[in-house]
């Protein structure tokens, strides 16, 4: 089975977003995408779960493409709206200039593609892209 992402990197193959930001976090700490602090570090985490197992393949193509064209915006329109407010509760005690605190962490590169999936499928379905209604995101 062929899966993206896949990232080839010290003589291995990695697949899947948490996988691969994980094992550069880990051998990679020049720029450490983890806070020091423990607690912070558990809502990155938090962040990350939410976002990769309860928003993401909600409205992933592969999805949307099962689901059908007759549901698809029903369905899509559904799951994104449920998932950023999800998310955006979550922000609501952790966020600073970005999702915990005021520094990039994992949590900002998971938020960031589905944001961008969020605008354009939105754009693309009902030929808008406001998110308005999430302002930490």
């Amino acid at each position: 089975m062929e899966h993206v992402p896949a990232l080839q990197i010290d003589g291995h193959t990695l697949i899947e977003s948490c996988s691969i930001m994980h094992y550069l976090e880990e051998t990679r700490p020049q720029r450490a995408l983890m806070p020091q602090d423990v607690y912070k570090r558990a809502k990155v985490r938090e962040i990350c779960d939410l976002i990769c197992t309860g928003v993401q393949p909600l409205q992933n193509l592969v999805v949307l493409i099962y689901v059908g064209e007759e549901k698809k915006r029903e369905w899509a329109q559904h799951w994104i709206t449920r998932g950023f407010r999800a998310v955006e509760k979550l922000l609501s005690s952790t966020a600073g200039k970005y999702c915990v605190g005021d520094e990039i962490t994992l949590a900002d590169c998971c938020l960031i593609p589905q944001v961008f999936s969020a605008r354009s499928f939105l754009y693309i379905i009902f030929k808008n892209n406001e998110l308005d209604a999430y302002p930490l995101h």
